[in-house]
């Protein structure tokens, strides 16, 4: 196994020393650097990963990342901060750092780090996405009027699917919701197939039932022909009534573990993708889910 080398800059002597010497437990060969300056001269030693404090005194970490860069700039990075912050983040992003963690960082989160920042400069990496780059564009969806009725919608669908079938493009066709816009043509909600199943059971499967009758089963025998019944009586109500809500928003420069994430903390199985706060398109789970299967592929 390789052993991946390690340059520990801080200007804190028993927190390099400290790190340094559990890194050196775990396999990594270490070298040392208390200031920016003493940092770029061990350069010469070929690090193959540099660990970088934010706050030093002399060449700070900022400093002291641009001028690595200047000189080795497909060398990764990783900075600590004890006073982590989102313009200082994205201050080293814009560097060029790999990554920003904040001090103390757990030793065994700092060597998958180290790993991953190695892996990422030895091989040819895929290029990664964003989510621009996955998202389905408005243009392709099916859309309609916030006041249009559900017959409205699927007589919108049926026309949209004879023209991708005219085309040679049904594949097109894999999202199949249909977006509902407002006044001002921005998306305001989904109708998807589920929100029509949901409108089409009976409401007193979901109302609560009385506390006397918590033992009350409904007996799908008695069901027979509900479901064309019920297809009926909502083909004329407006969409908005079973729509779900507004999508929650994802920026189209956001990367793909951003989109995973929120996701994932929402939960939300698709979001809206915004450039410059203008409705472009929208990125579901299938989508990240395909380049999930892309990246398996071509590894």
């Amino acid at each position: 196994m390789v052993k991946i080398k390690v340059l520990m800059v801080d200007d804190e002597e028993r927190f390099r020393t400290t790190t340094a010497k559990i890194l050196a437990r775990k396999g990594f060969e270490t070298i040392l650097a208390e200031s920016g300056k003493e940092a770029l001269d061990k350069l010469d030693q070929k690090p193959d990963v540099v660990i970088l404090d934010v706050k030093m005194s002399g060449l700070d970490g900022h400093a002291t990342l641009k001028l690595i860069k200047e000189r080795e700039p497909d060398i990764p990075i990783i900075m600590l901060t004890g006073h982590g912050d989102v313009p200082g983040a994205r201050k080293a992003y814009e560097t060029g750092a790999f990554d920003y963690l904040a001090k103390p960082c757990a030793v065994d989160l700092l060597s998958v780090k180290i790993h991953d920042a190695y892996e990422y400069a030895t091989k040819v990496a895929y290029i990664e996405k964003s989510a621009g780059d996955i998202m389905i564009p408005l243009e392709r969806y099916t859309k309609i009027d916030i006041n249009s009725t559900v017959r409205d919608a699927i007589d919108a669908l049926d026309t949209a699917m004879r023209e991708f079938m005219a085309t040679d493009r049904l594949m097109d066709t894999g999202h199949r919701s249909v977006v509902v816009t407002g006044s001002n043509h921005t998306v305001v909600g989904l109708l998807s197939p589920l929100d029509l199943i949901d409108a089409i059971r009976p409401g007193y499967l979901s109302a609560p039932k009385p506390s006397m009758a918590d033992s009350l089963q409904y007996s799908a025998m008695f069901w027979q022909g509900l479901f064309t019944s019920r297809v009926k009586e909502i083909v004329n109500t407006p969409v908005r009534t079973f729509m779900s809500d507004a999508l929650p928003v994802i920026d189209v420069e956001a990367n793909l573990m951003e989109v995973a994430n929120t996701m994932v903390t929402l939960p939300a199985r698709r979001m809206l993708v915004q450039a410059h706060g203008k409705d472009v398109g929208i990125v579901r789970e299938q989508e990240l889910f395909y380049e999930v299967a892309k990246i398996i592929s071509s590894s």
